[in-house]
Order: structure tokens, then C-alpha cells, then sequence
């Protein structure tokens, strides 16, 4: 081969370490209405996509990248959040578990109101790395699980905080199952949630409002009515 042509030669990308992506593109601030939590948050200078999107589309086997839903403070986990730090007692000294966990805002709330131990189960590969650096932001020690934890029986936990998993129809298909397994073990279930489409309303005790932004969501960051809620058995 010619070296005018070696020098076309397309050479692979290097692949972008996520931990040094997330410390060199993001902003570590503090949450819109939980000053007391700093997550690593996406900011329109960001440039998420190189992150997102393999360097080499020509492997079709692999598995289409993941919005990053970790990299924003969704108003279901916000309200969650706040709901757990104003009420330390809910936590305290319990095992519990931040379903869908994302950027790991409630996990991290609830480590800071005195948990005895957090598991945060998130499926996102560049969400447990986003996770375990704002954890490591917020002095709190939090054990992820990598992977669908809705697949199995329930961890050994005293509480689920579930922020935001109602936001679309299939994923809360495949929540509820779960929530019900941790119910019928005697599992408490607190539900954050800005009143999207597919939250299950008829099995939901209202506990507290708050108003909170929707920093990743339609909503642009405006404060919009938010709510948590106890999950309470199905009838019969």
C-alpha cells in the first residue's frame, strides 16, 4: 500500500473514558432546590453526544446508546429528594434502595439523612460511573447495583425510594411487578413523581407537594407541582 493511501487509513477512535469525560464536560453544582446535594449536571457546552454514540458505527451488534437521564435532576427524584432531607427520620438507620437511580440525587439524599446503608440500581454504564462520582462529591458511601434489579426478588432493604419511573408506559410495566414484590415483603415504597402520563394513581397516598424544577425534562427548569407518594397494596 501506497503511504498516500496508508495515510487515509481511517485509525479507531479512543474510546472516552466516561469518569474523565464527566469531571472535564460537566458542571458539579448544587441541585435547584436541594442546595444541600451537588451533582456532576449536563449544561448546553457539555457535548453529551460524544459520549453517547460509538466512534465506530460500523459494529451493528451493539446495542443503541442510552439518553442520558443521569445527567439532569429530574423532578420525580427532586421532590423525592427534598421530600427524604426535610424528614431525616424516614431514613434513618434503614437499609434502602434508590430505584432507577440515574444520577443518584435520592440515593445521596438519603445517605445524607442518615440511612444505614444505600443500594442505587441503575442500568446505564456512563450512569453508575456519573453515580459513584457524585456520591464521592457528596462524602456519602452508596453500593450500586449494575444492572436491572427489577429482574429478581427484592434486595434486603427497608425502603424503596422510586423517583421518576413512571415516564413512560413500558418502564412502568415492568416497575410495578417489582414494587409489588416489595410490598408483599414488607417493603415500604415512597414514589416521587411530577403527575406524568403513567403514574399509577389509584394505588397512590398522597404525602407531601412541593414545587420543584424539572431541570430534565419539557419544562425548561421552571418549579412545576411535584409530589411524593406512598405505593399502597392492591385491593384484595
Amino acid at each position: 500500500m501506497s503511504d498516500s493511501k496508508a495515510s487515509l487509513r481511517r485509525e479507531p477512535a479512543k474510546a472516552l473514558d466516561p469518569a474523565e469525560f464527566i469531571k472535564a464536560n460537566m458542571r458539579l453544582a448544587p441541585v435547584p432546590a436541594l442546595p444541600e446535594v451537588r451533582l456532576y449536571l449536563a449544561h448546553p457546552g457539555s457535548g453529551l453526544r460524544r459520549l453517547l454514540e460509538p466512534d465506530d458505527d460500523s459494529d451493528e451488534t451493539r446495542p443503541e446508546p442510552q439518553p442520558p437521564y443521569w445527567a439532569y435532576a429530574w423532578a420525580g427524584g427532586a421532590v423525592l429528594a427534598r421530600y427524604v432531607l426535610d424528614r431525616p427520620s424516614i431514613v434513618a438507620g434503614k437499609r434502602v434502595l434508590d430505584l432507577g437511580a440515574g444520577s443518584g440525587l435520592v440515593g445521596i439524599a438519603a445517605a445524607r439523612a442518615g440511612a444505614r446503608a444505600v443500594i442505587a440500581a441503575e442500568v446505564d454504564r456512563n450512569g453508575i460511573v456519573a453515580l459513584g462520582l457524585n456520591a464521592q462529591a457528596n462524602g456519602v458511601a452508596i453500593q450500586i447495583f449494575e444492572g436491572d434489579v427489577t429482574d429478581g426478588p427484592p434486595p434486603a432493604v427497608e425502603l424503596v425510594l422510586a423517583g421518576d419511573v413512571f415516564y413512560a408506559q413500558d418502564v412502568g410495566q415492568r416497575m410495578m411487578p417489582f414494587l409489588d414484590r416489595c410490598l408483599a415483603a414488607g417493603i415500604d415504597v415512597l414514589v416521587g413523581d411530577p403527575g406524568r402520563a403513567w403514574l399509577p394513581r389509584s394505588r397512590l397516598c398522597l404525602l407531601g407537594e412541593y414545587q420543584v424544577p424539572d431541570v430534565g425534562g419539557n419544562g425548561g427548569g421552571e418549579p412545576k407541582p411535584s409530589a411524593v407518594f406512598a405505593l399502597v397494596a392492591e385491593p384484595g
